[in-house]
């Protein structure tokens, strides 16, 4: 249940599948989304991001390819979404996780989600970082999506 909204009006939404949610400063609320973990009321269809930690992407780019490749074709037709990790690129060419998989083979997955599937991946650190970095984007996305047209964008350039 949310009881208060940003300024902008924007609420933060958990799909009720996600077993570990962030507990964002922003309103949120829980909800059954068609893909990602997180997303923005009123924008489910438009914005999509899929949390993962460093033991569970590890395993699903490499034992749970087929089911995560229908995911990230879901992900692929938002007009945003993007994987959210929460580890860095470091941990997994170090093969710092729980899998037998090579190193090299988790980070051509990587490689391929983001040439092939055209799906931004984001190395976050760690889960507190991964929360603020969620958060910060879907906050900025709510102002981008929701922005009226005749509103100045932050990004456009005065003297253009």
């Amino acid at each position: 249940m949310v009881t208060k909204r940003t300024a902008d009006g924007a609420v933060i939404v958990i799909d009720t599948r996600e077993q570990e949610p962030y507990d964002f400063g922003a309103p949120s609320m829980r909800r059954k989304l068609d893909a990602g973990d997180y997303s923005l009321a009123g924008l489910e269809t438009q914005v999509a991001i899929e949390r993962k930690s460093l033991d569970d992407y590890v395993s699903t780019v490499i034992r749970n390819r087929r089911r995560f490749g229908a995911e990230l074709r879901r992900l692929a037709a938002y007009d945003f979404a993007c994987v959210v990790v929460e580890a860095d690129l470091a941990d997994i060419l170090a093969g710092r996780y729980r899998s037998g998989a090579r190193p090299e083979s988790v980070l051509g997955a990587t490689i391929s989600i983001l040439a092939d599937k055209r799906v931004p991946v984001f190395f976050c650190s760690e889960r507190r970082l991964a929360r603020r970095f969620v958060e910060s984007l879907l906050l900025r996305l709510h102002g981008n999506l929701t922005r009226e047209p005749s509103e100045p964008s932050e990004r456009e350039d005065p003297d253009s």
